[in-house]
């Protein structure tokens, strides 16, 4: 069962960088044309509220410095999948050496920032297509997704699930909650249901998949993983440089609203373009390698990643790489260096990859129902 759970995280993975690609490769051709005075450009298609609730539930009630980096690096969907990966093939390093060796890495801030929390790295890497349509979100509506990590935190309060524990203060501050750990040195990470912890039942993200440690069978929050971050504090990118600015919708970044240079996710505000970051896996022709043998499933685990907008429009209509050859080839000619059928990471049987300073059990519930 083990193993043909990380077979099917392994070609849903390549199949969403897939639509990634052909959805960037669409949008760039479309950029290249003229579009005619008498044709007024389309609309982009925003998230609805309930979509919204929907992709900051898993988040909502973690410290406000982490949900910082989540959302950063979220905009970086290729390098979330490498960076995950490349911590799986090196989980001998903790640490100082492993900060070092994080530093040397060509990945955002955000993405470094978040291998000191490898449960979280790779519970967005298992889950690409909420982490795909989280960066959309953040990207394009900022404000109303920071504003709905807001509502959500109100509900959770008014339910008696989020209070101040030994691992965090939840402090408000007029109509603002702020969630801080408590600890300078060792960060916790609560665990709960985010389809329930809320009050009110809400609808699950589609092909969401709970990561181990991350994710609570029963009502309140815990807290069982306690992550060093000491390690990390020297550098630029460590967890003293994160935070969110509620009251502008922003991701703060060394005292700065934090910009996203994402190649993958399409800023309709602005001019820069997507798919930068898989156009050498069309050179290794793996968008070549679609067939529609599998097109059920890219339609019942991924059809989100086309929801958010219509810089995902084509990934509705992607069907799946062809062969394992196919997702050797993706990953081989750029999209995945180093890769190969059995070796890209299995999603939730990520047995023990836990470093960055080791994890420990925080215990207790921060509230009931």
């Amino acid at each position: 069962m083990k193993v043909s759970m990380k077979l099917f995280h392994q070609r849903m993975a390549v199949l969403l960088c897939g639509c990634l690609t052909l959805a960037g490769l669409a949008n760039g051709f479309a950029s290249t044309t003229a579009t005619p005075a008498s044709q007024p450009a389309p609309q982009a298609v925003q998230q609805s509220p309930e979509q919204l609730r929907e992709l900051v539930a898993p988040i909502a009630l973690y410290p406000d410095p982490l949900i910082g980096q989540i959302l950063a690096a979220a905009t970086y969907p290729s390098q979330v999948l490498k960076a995950d990966y490349w911590m799986q093939q090196h989980q001998g390093l903790t640490g100082d050496a492993l900060a070092k060796e994080v530093d040397r890495q060509p990945w955002d801030p955000s993405v470094k920032a978040l291998t000191a929390f490898p449960a979280v790295l790779s519970n967005m890497s298992q889950n690409l297509a909420w982490t795909a349509e989280l960066g959309d979100a953040y990207v394009n509506q900022g404000q109303e997704l920071t504003q709905t990590i807001q509502d959500m935190r109100i509900l959770a309060k008014n339910a008696g699930n989020l209070t101040p524990t030994s691992q965090e203060n939840v402090t408000t501050d007029g109509d603002t909650i702020d969630i801080e750990p408590t600890s300078t040195d060792e960060v916790y990470v609560p665990q709960y249901d985010p389809w329930d912890v809320y009050g009110d039942l809400l609808p699950i993200f589609p092909g969401w998949d709970p990561y181990p440690g991350l994710y609570l069978y029963g009502p309140g929050i815990a807290f069982g993983l306690g992550f060093g971050i000491g390690w990390y504090g020297g550098y630029g990118w460590g967890w003293n440089h994160w935070g969110c600015d509620w009251h502008h919708g922003q991701v703060v970044y060394d005292h700065h609203a934090f910009v996203s240079h994402s190649r993958t996710i399409v800023d309709r505000g602005g001019a820069h373009s997507v798919g930068r970051d898989f156009h050498s896996a069309l050179a290794g022709h793996a968008a070549s390698r679609v067939a529609g043998h599998a097109a059920s499933h890219v339609s019942h685990s991924f059809h989100t990643a086309s929801r958010t907008s219509h810089s995902f429009h084509t990934a509705r209509n992607i069907s799946a790489f062809r062969s394992h050859s196919g997702a050797h080839a993706f990953f081989n000619s750029g999209g995945f260096h180093g890769s190969h059928g059995g070796g890209f990471h299995g999603g939730g049987f990520h047995g023990g990859g836990f470093h960055g300073g080791g994890f420990h059990g925080g215990g207790g519930h921060g509230g009931h129902r």
